[in-house]
């Protein structure tokens, strides 16, 4: 049974500048709701409530997000807005949450490191801290489900177009099923044409605490980081490392025309904006 999380959440965010020169970009809105809301919401809606951040400097606001507003509580309380007092509540209650600093950054591998204390001999999921999984069956409890069958690793993996393949870690191996696969290789950011499968790494993993001393034997790769993706390669020497295709959808708030999409889908997808914003969109559109 998976019992923890962590969420790596220490990156600059310099491609959303200026806005993330004093706020973290996992707290940049989606509408009205910060990314890291809705991959924390994964966690527990995975049955994971004990949840490790990786933070960084200038990452204070997402602490405080997930953290009691006394006077906030109080001044709501007196409006007597219910509606605003239970989703304050239900956010400062939504899981036990625990902080670490990447005090520099060297790479997800080593923001995964940060976790051994924590984590201890557990397997543990992790889940990028800017990246949304929109799913029926949460994506987390996918990989869960396939866990508790093989016993390994298990990668979340997407399929993307051939000539995209160059911008993730692309992995390959024998497919067992149309959605689950028994890695052989992983490659980060491949050439086009040179890839072994147009199947993406999507954001969400489920580890074994082999992972550590995995990272421990890692040398620094791309940008001069330890790569997750390279420690996985020597866990692959070892053990099984399954690929689960995930039935969702992937919002990779990594850039700013992704976040602009995704808002506006996750708007569309709100009843109280669907019908004003359809029409919105659509005379926009005729203007243009």
């Amino acid at each position: 049974m998976i019992k923890k999380a962590v969420i790596p959440a220490a990156g600059f965010g310099t491609r959303f500048l200026p806005a993330t020169k004093a706020q973290p970009k996992e707290m940049l809105p989606i509408v009205d709701t910060p990314v890291i809301q809705y991959v924390v919401q994964e966690c527990v809606d995975s049955g994971i409530e004990d949840i490790l951040i990786i933070s960084g400097k200038g990452k204070r606001s997402i602490e405080d997000h997930f953290d009691r507003n006394f006077e906030l509580e109080k001044r709501i309380n007196e409006r007597e807005d219910e509606f605003w007092y239970n989703q304050i509540k239900h956010l400062e209650e939504l899981a036990n949450i625990h902080y670490v600093r990447q005090k520099e950054l060297n790479g997800l591998g080593d923001a995964i490191y940060h976790a051994r204390h924590h984590c201890g001999n557990e397997p543990f999921a992790v889940l990028l801290g800017d990246t949304i999984l929109d799913a029926v069956i949460p994506v987390t409890q996918q990989l869960i489900d396939i866990y508790d069958q093989y016993n390994s690793t298990v990668i979340a993996v997407e399929r993307v177009s051939k000539d995209k393949v160059n911008r993730y870690g692309i992995v390959g191996g024998n497919m067992i099923s149309d959605r689950i696969t028994e890695l052989n290789e992983m490659v980060e950011k491949p050439e086009i044409g040179k890839a072994p499968s147009n199947l993406a790494i999507a954001g969400r993993y489920i580890l074994t605490p082999e992972i550590f001393k995995a990272i421990e034997k890692t040398s620094r790769g791309k940008g001069n980081e330890i790569q997750l993706t390279d420690a996985l390669r020597i866990i692959l020497a070892q053990e099984k490392i399954m690929s689960y295709t995930i039935e969702g959808k992937r919002y990779d708030i990594g850039n700013k025309i992704d976040f602009l999409k995704t808002t506006v889908e996750f708007a569309l997808k709100r009843d109280e904006f669907r019908e004003p914003f359809t029409e919105y969109l659509k005379d926009l559109v005729k203007k243009l």
